[in-house]
């Protein structure tokens, strides 16, 4: 029996519907099982943040060498890092097993538009988590940070994509949420070719998570062996049909259904 592992190391949201919780969910729903290495605990719900309590550095460390010395991994995605010190820790150990599918989502800005990494540790994403990733998967204000561009068209998405690809990255999806489009257009870029992945924009509230969610079904999907365009693909097709079936639960931005996409029968 062959088993596919897919690692987290991200926060954990007392809520549900982001962070490692939501990855977890993501991961057995596409078949892979799920690791953890949790960096902060949130007490968070669908009205907000109302408390952050950071894991140790030493913690975090503890975490992942606990995975790379027994399990291993046959792919993995960061998400909510927050600080310089431990986006270096998780880089180095990411380096020491030398894991290869690194999917990263980079957490640094929070809906409401403020910023959640201090400018070192968008420095230390760009030195030394970027080159080891073989995809990221920003917003267009993530992706702002991250290449100092305005960005306004696809034009300008395709030029960012080209920046963070010089950084090391080996791919990059920049997601289209936050633009005015009437459809939401994810671009992927490989290095070679741009691919617009376009879907219906859904009018709801009960996003919360979608980019936790995302990427880890990319995360989900390398490691079942999936090519990285196919697997971003699935990642797609998951997210849209985890925000058009809600769950309508909570009394302010809710979660999205991470069952529907099996439910639908479309799992590959």
């Amino acid at each position: 029996m062959t088993v596919n592992k897919a690692l987290t190391i991200a926060g954990s949201d007392s809520g549900g519907g982001a962070g490692i919780q939501a990855d977890l969910k993501t991961f057995q729903e596409l078949g892979a099982y799920g690791m953890s290495a949790i960096t902060a605990v949130t007490a968070q719900n669908t009205l907000g943040v109302h408390g952050v309590y950071p894991v140790s550095i030493e913690g975090i460390v503890k975490q992942i060498d606990a995975i790379g010395e027994d399990l291993g991994t046959d792919a993995l995605k960061t998400g909510m890092l927050f600080s310089s010190e431990v986006i270096e820790a998780v880089s180095e150990r990411i380096h020491h097993y030398g894991w290869k599918n690194v999917v990263v989502d980079p957490v640094m800005i929070a809906k409401g538009g403020a910023k959640l990494l201090q400018d070192e540790a968008v420095r230390a994403m760009k030195e030394k988590l970027i080159p080891l990733t073989a995809v990221i998967t920003p917003n267009i204000p993530e992706a702002e940070v991250l290449t100092d561009l305005k960005i306004t068209s696809l034009d300008d998405r395709r030029e960012a994509s080209r920046i963070l690809l010089e950084m090391g990255a080996k791919s990059v999806v920049i997601k289209g949420g936050h633009a005015d489009d009437g459809e939401v257009v994810d671009l992927f870029y490989d290095g070679k070719s741009f691919e617009e992945l376009v879907s219906p924009r859904i009018d709801t509230p009960h996003t919360h998570g979608t980019g936790c969610t995302f990427s880890a079904a990319i995360t989900a999907q390398l490691a079942n062996g999936l090519t990285m365009r196919d697997a971003v693909v699935t990642a797609k097709e998951f997210i849209r049909a985890a925000i058009e079936d809600g769950l309508g639960i909570g009394e302010g931005h809710g979660p999205t259904n991470h069952w529907a996409y099996n439910k639908r029968g479309e799992k590959r």
